[in-house]
């Protein structure tokens, strides 16, 4: 079964190791796994990382859609993004704003599935109103590895990591 078919166990929600912020820790306050997809997916425009082969980090924005346990986004072949990608799939895509906040660690891989690319096209038609097949350029997937996220008014209540 080709990788992007796969399906991601539920997240695991834990509190994330932050000595001196004065989290709680105990499990009340944890955010639902629920509320860090509907970011994902209401989000329009999310901040992309990658590593550039010398080590230093490169951040763009990009559009892109969450369809199911991933986050796909497409690219220029001969972008700075997808040379990085290419050498090292290690990633952090952070949605919007910081007020209600989610990094997404994760690796991304490209798409080869015509029927999940179907998909993405059609997602990302309805969201952005934009055609992206018309770009004739890669699509990629991120598989998140781990996930924070945190309301910046209750941080120290809400402060969670998803495993997976």
């Amino acid at each position: 079964m080709p990788k992007e078919k796969q399906r991601a166990k539920k997240p695991q929600a834990s509190r994330p190791h932050m000595p001196g912020y004065g989290i709680d820790e105990d499990r009340k306050g944890l955010l639902r796994w629920s509320w860090a997809v509907d970011l994902l997916s209401k989000t329009r425009n999310y901040f992309f990382t990658t590593v550039r082969s010398d080590g230093r980090p490169h951040v763009m924005p990009v559009w892109g859609v969450w369809m199911g346990d991933r986050f796909y986004f497409g690219t220029g072949r001969k972008s700075v993004k997808a040379r990085n990608l290419a050498v090292n799939a290690n990633c952090v895509l952070c949605p919007g704003g910081a007020d209600k906040a989610v990094i997404l660690e994760g690796t991304a891989a490209k798409v080869t599935d015509k029927s999940i690319l179907k998909k993405f096209a059609a997602a990302y038609l309805k969201k952005y109103k934009f055609d992206i097949t018309t770009m004739n350029e890669p699509v990629y997937s991120i598989r998140p590895r781990v996930v924070y996220g945190q309301i910046e008014k209750s941080y120290v209540k809400t402060a969670t990591r998803w495993r997976f």
